[in-house]
């Protein structure tokens, strides 16, 4: 049996499969990148598929704590495509 590790997602808080989560990582360089492949060194923050969580963590402004660095609006309409395509 294969182990899926787990990842809480920063806007509802739930527990889900690292799979199932969208990672965004601050690299080294202070980039912010969304780390479709979940394997890029950095700091990383996971958030759900879903759009409610995503407007959930801009407006509280979790995913740049967690990451410790600013976050570009850029990087929420990367994000909203993302969970579109998904869908």
């Amino acid at each position: 049996m294969k182990w899926n590790p787990s990842r809480t997602c920063l806007g509802c808080r739930k527990t889900r499969n690292k799979e199932d989560l969208i990672r965004v990582v601050r690299t080294s360089d202070g980039g912010i990148l969304i780390d479709r492949d979940q394997k890029m060194g950095g700091r990383g923050a996971y958030l759900c598929r879903d759009e409610d969580c995503l407007k959930r963590v801009r407006k509280s402004g979790a995913l740049g704590r967690s990451l410790k660095i600013g976050i570009p609006a850029e990087l929420f309409s990367d994000l909203l495509e993302e969970v579109a395509r998904d869908s």
